[in-house]
């Protein structure tokens, strides 16, 4: 792995817990391995593009890293209801790659959750939308197609890697948000990593105090890593 830069922001209002500054250690690397990937998983590292980061917050430490040991999870019966709700849906892994089609599908969710959810207005080009998720994913980088009949309603990025996946992030169509897509699509990742033989899958950052993270906290069995792990150093994950 090479690293590029390597720098520490400067502190912001928080998007998660507004009363709170926050900064994030923000990486940029090219080559990077699997091995190197799932080292800097195991310290609470998550990746966009070629930059991967975690928090770097002075006061404030609600950002947890939490990942599922999958070989262990088990389903809830809301969670059961969620995969028969959907049932009908086609689920298609792929490579990671970008076409109009995802980025037309990204905008439109996030306009809707600009409207409905008060987040920041986020719209992406072909350009952006590969800059930002499908660079530097190498072959590591994998896609979740999630079809309804012939229509793409939902898209998943998840990185794979000896022994773990990533859930990178997830996006689909307003009109089938009353079939819980989210939560589908983390279900169809979990269930499929158990059935490949993986050990874990990282889930990203659990606030408790924030809603749009805290819902993670329904994947059980869970562990939480603790502290942030310097290079050279052991990361402990407790449940």
């Amino acid at each position: 792995m090479q690293e590029l830069f390597r720098v520490i922001e400067d502190p912001r209002t928080c998007s998660y817990l507004p009363q709170e500054r926050a900064s994030l250690e923000i990486r940029l690397v090219t080559n990077m391995d699997a091995g190197e990937y799932r080292d800097l998983m195991e310290r609470g590292y998550r990746r966009f593009g070629i930059q991967i980061f975690r928090p770097a917050c002075k006061s404030c430490r609600e950002c947890r890293s939490m990942r599922v040991p999958v070989q262990q999870f088990t389903l809830s019966r809301s969670q059961k209801r969620v995969l028969r709700l959907n049932r009908h849906l086609r689920a298609e892994l792929h490579p990671a790659f970008a076409t109009g089609q995802h980025v037309d599908l990204f905008n439109r969710y996030h306009r809707y959750m600009h409207r409905h959810r008060g987040w920041p207005l986020q719209q992406v080009t072909l350009q952006t939308y590969y800059r930002d998720f499908i660079a530097g994913a190498a072959d590591s980088g994998k896609q979740w197609l999630y079809f309804d009949g012939e229509v793409l309603v939902g898209v998943a990025l998840m990185d794979a890697v000896p022994g773990a996946i990533s859930l990178v992030y997830c996006y689909y169509h307003p009109e089938w948000r009353d079939q819980s897509l989210g939560t589908y699509s983390i279900l169809n990742q979990l269930l499929w990593a158990k059935a490949a033989g993986f050990d874990y899958a990282y889930l990203g950052y659990w606030v408790e105090g924030c809603p749009s993270l805290s819902y993670k906290s329904r994947y059980v069995p869970h562990e939480i890593l603790q502290g942030l792990p310097g290079e050279g150093q052991s990361a402990v994950w407790k449940s």
